[in-house]
């Protein structure tokens, strides 16, 4: 166990992060996973609804930091790719 105040301190904050993290990864996967049904079941229309809150909300979790731009990019690009192919 750590004795200095400032890596208490980082515990903690580690923590913090670590569950911040976990329901934003969770949540990405899910959002990903309904664009990807709806296109193996090939629903154009349900494809383009779910790939537009998608992208809305990849590009948000940009903003807060939890991907980097060039990932959520490439993420978006695949599932557009995907989606035109219906």
């Amino acid at each position: 166990m750590a004795n200095h105040k400032s890596s208490l301190k980082r515990i903690r904050q580690t923590i913090t992060k670590t569950e911040r993290n976990r329901f934003y990864r969770t949540r990405l996967k899910n959002i990903v996973k309904s664009v990807r049904t709806a296109i193996d079941a090939g629903n154009k229309e349900e494809a383009l609804v779910s790939f537009k809150i998608a992208n809305q909300q990849i590009h948000k979790f940009v903003s807060k930091g939890i991907l980097k731009k060039e990932t959520a990019s490439r993420k978006v690009a695949r599932l557009h790719k995907a989606v035109n192919a219906i």
